[in-house]
Parts: structure tokens; sequence; C-alpha cells
């Protein structure tokens, strides 16, 4: 084995103290460091992360650069960062679908705290970070993802038995929505209900998603009971709005889950604060530190806090949300530090090793 030089020992070190604000741990910690290459007066670093990171890749390397030149003295390295993302486990005896590493649901308590706008702009966040991405809208009676997302038609069959999903700012998408007049109201009972959300799920032709976003109704009924009982979800995101009441339905979401097994990745604040458009005054309209109080108490971490904002209403009313008509925005920003912290997190978990096993068939000879 060749001895480690002391500029290699200098460097390791450096990237101990560099930290990845989405995990709250060191590089060296996360087990971000694949490679340490030194000869002579030539440093190439390789870094691969465990979540979707191409727009944040270039700050993360102004981070290493500062940190090898303060610690190590090094003032010229090739720092190379790229993902890995893997599938994770999910609850016990559900089997995971084909084509899809890992399903996000974005769930709420009750309905009005902005649950819709937050799954469609975390999609097209994930996507803008490069992953792979699809979005399902679960909630049949009230579907608003292909207005959202600027999408209308009818989905294509190749087979005439699945449905290959709509497609915008690559992002894949099914939704009732496609298949139904958008005026049309879905008068079903509970069972119909549960049906279509799983026949949306399988029968659609997912093309090898990193993450599926499933946008849920509020509540914690039939369509809910059905994800955590047949869906192999990966983890949950709630959302919730500083007020008492809202955070009162998102504490009954959050124990849900926990009751299903299904991880929570954390709590997104909606409408935080507004900031008046004429005067620049900021009013904490819904009152002030909910989420945070929430997730303190869970023990769970507070992704982000988004403001009331008029843009994000009218983008989305438009079919271009935030996160596509203002990327450079400090809210879009916002979207994709929930993005990369729920992915971050989502990565510390089990992976899934359910594909490594061989199926075992047992037939008469």
């Amino acid at each position: 084995m060749s001895e480690v030089s002391p500029l290699h020992e200098k460097i390791e070190a450096a990237l101990g103290k560099v930290m990845d604000p989405h995990l709250d741990l060191s590089l060296v910690d996360a087990k971000s460091v694949q490679n340490i290459n030194v000869e002579g007066q030539s440093v190439s670093i390789e870094l691969s992360l465990g979540y979707p990171c191409e727009r944040w890749a270039k700050t993360l390397r102004t981070m290493v650069s500062e940190a090898l030149e303060l610690h190590a003295g090094v003032t010229d390295a090739q720092i190379t960062v790229k993902h890995n993302i893997i599938a994770h486990s999910v609850q016990h005896g559900v089997k995971r679908l084909d084509n899809v590493k890992n399903i996000i649901a974005v769930a709420s308590g009750k309905g009005g705290v902005g649950k819709s706008t937050t799954s469609v702009n975390l999609a097209l966040a994930l996507a803008s970070e490069g992953a792979t991405v699809g979005l399902l809208d679960a909630d049949i009676y009230g579907p608003s993802q292909p207005r959202m997302m600027g999408l209308s038609g009818q989905p294509e069959s190749e087979d005439g038995k699945s449905l290959e999903p709509m497609e915008n700012y690559n992002v894949q998408t099914m939704s009732i929505g496609f298949l139904i007049d958008e005026e049309t109201p879905m008068i079903w009972r509970g069972p119909m209900v549960t049906q279509a959300l799983e026949q949306l799920l399988n029968d659609t032709n997912w093309r090898d998603l990193d993450y599926l976003v499933i946008d849920l109704p509020p509540g914690t009924g039939d369509t809910q009971l059905t994800l955590a009982q047949k869906v192999p979800v990966s983890g949950a995101i709630i959302v919730t709005t500083p007020q008492d009441i809202a955070l009162l339905d998102a504490r009954k979401g959050l124990k849900m889950f926990e009751k299903v097994e299904v991880p929570i990745l954390g709590v997104v604040e909606n409408m935080s604060t507004h900031i008046c458009g004429q005067c620049g005054h900021e009013e904490h309209i819904f009152g002030k530190g909910g989420g945070q109080t929430m997730a303190s108490e869970a023990g769970i971490d507070l992704l982000g806090s988004l403001p009331l904002e008029l843009g994000i209403r009218l983008q989305a009313d438009s079919g271009k949300p935030t996160v596509v008509s203002d990327p450079e925005g400090r809210t879009a920003e916002i979207y994709r530090e929930i993005a990369r912290k729920a992915a971050a997190r989502l990565s510390q978990q089990a992976k899934d090793y359910s594909s490594k096993f061989p199926q075992i068939v047992i037939q008469n000879t």
C-alpha cells in the first residue's frame, strides 16, 4: 500500500472542515469524498453526493477551494462534483415500483395551505438540479397539476393498457385531470377514488425516475390510507402555514405517516410572511414560527419557509410555476433549497436491497 503524503492528509483534513448544509455533516463524515489524487503539485478531488446538486455544485466547489487554500495551502485544484441517486427502503411488505427509485409524498392536514404549489415547485426544483422526476396528482376530486404544469390534452397509450405520462419542463406528469373535462365534478365514493389512484400510479409508464413526487389531497382519509398501505413511499413532506389551526391538522398528517412507518423528511412552512408590494413592510399575517415549533417538537427538520407572495400564485395559475418562470429569483432558490434538503435527508436512509435478492419461484415438476 502506497504511503499517504502529508499534503494528502492536509487535504483530507481540510475537506473535513467543509460542511454540507443540506446534511449538516462534513464532506468526510457524509462519505462524499470519493477520491483525492495528489501528483506533485497537481491536486484533483472527486465528490459524490446522494442527492441532485447540479446548480449548487458551483457553490460547493467554491467552498472546497476556499477550505483547501486556508487549511492545506492548495491554491489550484481540479474539483469534480457529481450525484448518485439510489433507491431507498419503503414500508415493510410493499413492493417497489419498476423504473421509480424513490417516491416522496407531499401532504397537509388541511386544504388551502399551498400544498399543490409546493409539490409542483418541489418537482421542478429537483429536475433543475439534475434529477429525473415525475409528478403524480393524487387529488382525484380537485386535480390542479395539469394547469400548474401548463399541460392539456389526453395522455397517449401505445399498448391500449397503460398511459404515457404527459411532460413539460422535464417533469413527467400524470393526473385524473388529463382524462376528464376540467369542469367535470368527480362524484365518486372512496373505493373508486383509491382504485383510480392505484391505476394512475401503476398503469403509467414512468421512465426511469429518480423521484416521483405525489401531490396528496388534504386530510387523512381513504387516499392517504391507500398510499400508506399499498404505495412504496420512501419519505413524506408535510406542508403547513404558521397559524394554530393549520398546525393542528398538519400534526395529524405527520402522526399518520409515523404510524405507517413512512419517514418524515421535514416540514415546509408556507405563507410564513408577507412583504407589502407598495411599502415593503413585512407582516406575519398567519403567525410566526409555527412551522419551526412543530418541527422541533417532532424532532424533524424545517426544510424551509416560503413567503405569501402574489407572484407564486400568478405563476402557478399561468402554467409556469416559480422555479421555471423566475429561476434566478429568491423564491425559486428557496424551493431548490427545500428540494435539496429533502433529497439529502432521504439519501441518509437505508438503501433498498430488494433488487439484489433473487426471486424464488416454486413450481410442480
